[in-house]
């Protein structure tokens, strides 16, 4: 996810910006969905959880050898695999099926007070995760900052942007938790993948539809952009 993260918001300022790369492609597709997939699938079939676990973890292992033999970055790769471990250990650790996933949940949880955190302080955390993808900084961060807050049009796209964010992140939690505390793993896993990479591909969509013409205009003053 960090990675798609990584990706999906480096697209945003691009003119040619497409959903499908932003998302990392089939790779990326398969990377975010397969894990959830499998485990729901498995779990569902066999009602056996060590099962379940050691198929969904051999899955894990074989992504991340594919991507090390097709020379992808080891730090990705073992990302990907680390957080899909992590949802298995707490599974089996806990006997419980359903804690597969709590760690999202706490993830949903952390942007929440990060996001939300941003805008009451007046820095779209969306907006400063782009500009510094776009340029990374060291020192003078006030400086750097100013140079984007400045401009109101592209300030209120991030903030709004940000805001946006937020509304999925909290939507996701409103919508899993109650599901998990009634035991329901079969609709929460469901719902977790619908909710999973198609919402987030939607909400990258509407970011670039936000962003794109003032942060066009404060880069590219001039120059005309035609919207996909």
């Amino acid at each position: 996810m960090a990675g798609q993260l990584k990706t999906g918001l480096s697209a945003i300022g691009s003119d040619d910006f497409n959903v499908y790369e932003a998302v990392g492609g089939a790779r990326g597709i398969a990377e975010s969905v397969l894990p959830g997939f499998v485990f729901l699938l498995v779990f569902a079939c066999t009602r056996q959880l060590q099962l379940t676990i050691l198929i969904a973890g051999i899955l894990a292992i074989v992504q991340l050898l594919i991507r090390l033999c097709q020379r992808q970055s080891w730090l990705g790769a073992l990302t990907g695999m680390v957080s899909v471990a992590i949802c298995l250990i707490w599974a089996w650790l806990s006997k419980d099926a359903r804690n597969y996933y709590v760690p999202g949940f706490i993830a949903n949880v952390v942007w929440i007070v990060g996001l939300g955190g941003s805008l009451l302080c007046k820095l779209p955390s969306i907006g400063f995760i782009i500009e510094y993808i776009r340029q990374p900084v060291l020192k003078d961060c006030r400086v750097w900052i100013q140079q984007w807050r400045q401009d109101e049009k592209l300030y209120k796209a991030y903030w709004r942007v940000t805001l946006l964010w937020l509304v999925m992140f909290v939507l996701r939690l409103g919508v899993q938790l109650p599901l998990y505390v009634s035991h329901r793993l079969t609709w929460l896993g469901t719902t977790r993948l619908v909710m999973g990479l198609p919402l987030f591909a939607m909400v990258i969509w509407f970011s670039w539809l936000f962003i794109i013409q003032p942060y066009h205009d404060h880069y590219h003053p001039g120059e005309s952009t035609e919207q996909q």
